[in-house]
């Protein structure tokens, strides 16, 4: 699991050009919207593309993906159980 957060973690970073931040600045349980890292709706739908094109996961509607992106966390579990790819 661990492996798979880190994953993550660069993945995100890579998607949405946060160019100054490392993995290792990113809190794991940390919210990814609001105070957390401070996401926006733009950086949502780039999450759910990230999801498809990476792990085979296409959300069904905005709702699950309020609850999928609470944060790093959160997201690896989710992908560790649905993931097609």
């Amino acid at each position: 699991m661990e492996d798979l957060i880190l994953e993550l973690k660069k993945e995100i970073i890579e998607v949405l050009n946060l160019e100054e931040i490392t993995p290792e600045d990113i809190d794991s349980n940390a919210p990814l919207f609001g105070e957390g890292l401070g996401l926006d709706s733009i950086d949502a739908l780039e999450l759910i593309v990230l999801l498809e094109k990476n792990y085979g996961i296409k959300l069904e509607n905005a709702a699950q993906g309020k609850e999928i992106f609470k944060s790093v966390s959160v997201m690896a579990e989710y992908i560790k159980n649905n993931r097609k790819k």
